[in-house]
């Protein structure tokens, strides 16, 4: 289980170094989110059920939802 661990870090440093570099914002957005829900993985793989669900809903679902509400004010689609 400690690779799968190993894994998921890499995989977060590696999306937040890439939502950082990418150009698009609508990518950096989605990736700032996926890198959250693997916070929340490893939240619940540390024992802390009730962290992982608070990371999950507001900072994975919420947070982005907004994020993308307001890129798609500013661009004028809604």
């Amino acid at each position: 289980m400690i690779w799968t661990d190993v894994l998921v870090c890499a995989l977060m440093i590696a999306g937040a170094v890439v939502a950082v570099v990418v150009r698009s914002i609508l990518s950096a957005v989605i990736l700032v989110g996926v890198v959250s829900l693997m916070v929340a993985y490893l939240f619940l793989r540390m024992g802390a059920p009730d962290v992982a669900m608070t990371e999950a809903s507001i900072g994975a679902a919420l947070s982005t939802v907004i994020f993308l509400i307001a890129l798609a004010r500013t661009r004028g689609g809604a």
